[in-house]
């Protein structure tokens, strides 16, 4: 915790960054509104070296989560290659007839929609009630978001990516839990790099956090882990960054730096309505940036249109 007043630089940073009716009273898709044609057409252009790279964890049961807030990812299968040569797949289902030699696999995935690599939507986090745009918290309901579900991301996150490679500025493998990244951090990053941060970018947040602790997660879901400082909120606002990611569970640093959980969510999150990616594996992206001197790319990392969710799974790609 730090010594100046919390609260009132919580509620410093809300009247500063807030977006509530910015676009209009209707708005679902808060920063991602800076992403326009011109920025969609220059990260096209920005492609290259034809390179691909994954930037989200494999979705299976080798996962950080823990099973006290969530459980890792559980593929089902429900029909199996051992079924088919076991000639338990000798009729086809649906009144399908005979199989006559034809097999299949087929499987069920039980995930949490933010037990991996994600987005979180706009309707996540609450604050004194509300969500982003100054909805009520009660428009979530067992049936889901009612305004603000992950859905309205569909479509939306093909953008700039900036790879900000905070822990290979710092010449560490990652940076220590409870360091927090600093605006000095990330403008140092970005020279040291040769890039710019512009309107509508995505940033990448790579810390090496997740690269570290990859074989033996410990308390790495929760737990004290290097971030972004609640003090960058107002100079993502000011540059009209779309969009933040990062390797870590909850992008901001842990511990929080004021009494009040996830303060970074509350202002940029709820307010801004900035879109929060966690859990993005940055390991090959980084070899790839560093291996080309090249650190901005065409970044997919497109949401699934889950109706109404908090959240949800994403297949991010870096196109360089």
């Amino acid at each position: 915790m730090t010594d100046f007043d919390g609260a009132d630089v919580l509620q410093q940073y809300i009247d500063k960054c807030s977006n509530w009716g910015r676009w209009g009273d209707e708005d679902e898709l808060g920063t991602l509104n800076h992403v326009g044609p011109e920025q969609v057409r220059h990260a096209a252009s920005l492609v290259e070296h034809g390179l691909r790279v994954s930037v989200s964890l494999p979705y299976d049961q080798r996962g950080p989560q823990t099973g006290t807030l969530r459980a890792n990812p559980r593929n089902v299968m429900t029909a199996t290659g051992a079924d088919h040569v076991a000639g338990a797949q000798e009729i086809l289902p649906a009144g399908f007839g005979p199989a006559k030699g034809y097999g299949r696999s087929d499987d069920i995935l039980i995930v949490p929609n933010q037990a991996g690599t994600q987005w979180d939507s706009l309707s996540h986090i609450f604050w004194k009630g509300k969500m982003y745009n100054g909805r009520s918290a009660a428009l979530v309901s067992s049936a889901g978001a009612a305004r603000n579900g992950i859905e309205k991301f569909a479509g939306q996150l093909v953008l700039r990516g900036v790879l900000l490679d905070v822990a290979r500025h710092h010449g560490v493998a990652s940076l220590e839990p409870g360091y927090a990244i600093t605006v000095d951090d990330l403008e140092a990053t970005a020279a040291a790099q040769g890039v710019e941060v512009r309107k509508g970018d995505c940033l990448l947040i790579r810390t090496g956090f997740l690269e570290v602790r990859r074989t033996a997660w410990g308390d790495y879901a929760g737990g004290a882990a290097p971030g972004l400082s609640l003090h960058t909120a107002p100079w993502l606002h000011e540059r009209s960054v779309a969009a933040v990611a990062s390797d870590t569970w909850g992008v901001e640093v842990r511990p929080n730096e004021i009494d009040c959980f996830q303060p970074f969510h509350v202002v940029a999150l709820v307010h801004m309505g900035l879109a929060i990616g966690e859990i993005f594996d940055f390991a090959e992206l980084a070899e790839a940036c560093a291996r080309v001197s090249r650190y901005e790319f065409l970044f997919a990392a497109p949401a699934l249109p889950i109706t109404g969710a908090s959240g949800c799974p994403v297949a991010g790609v870096a196109i360089l």
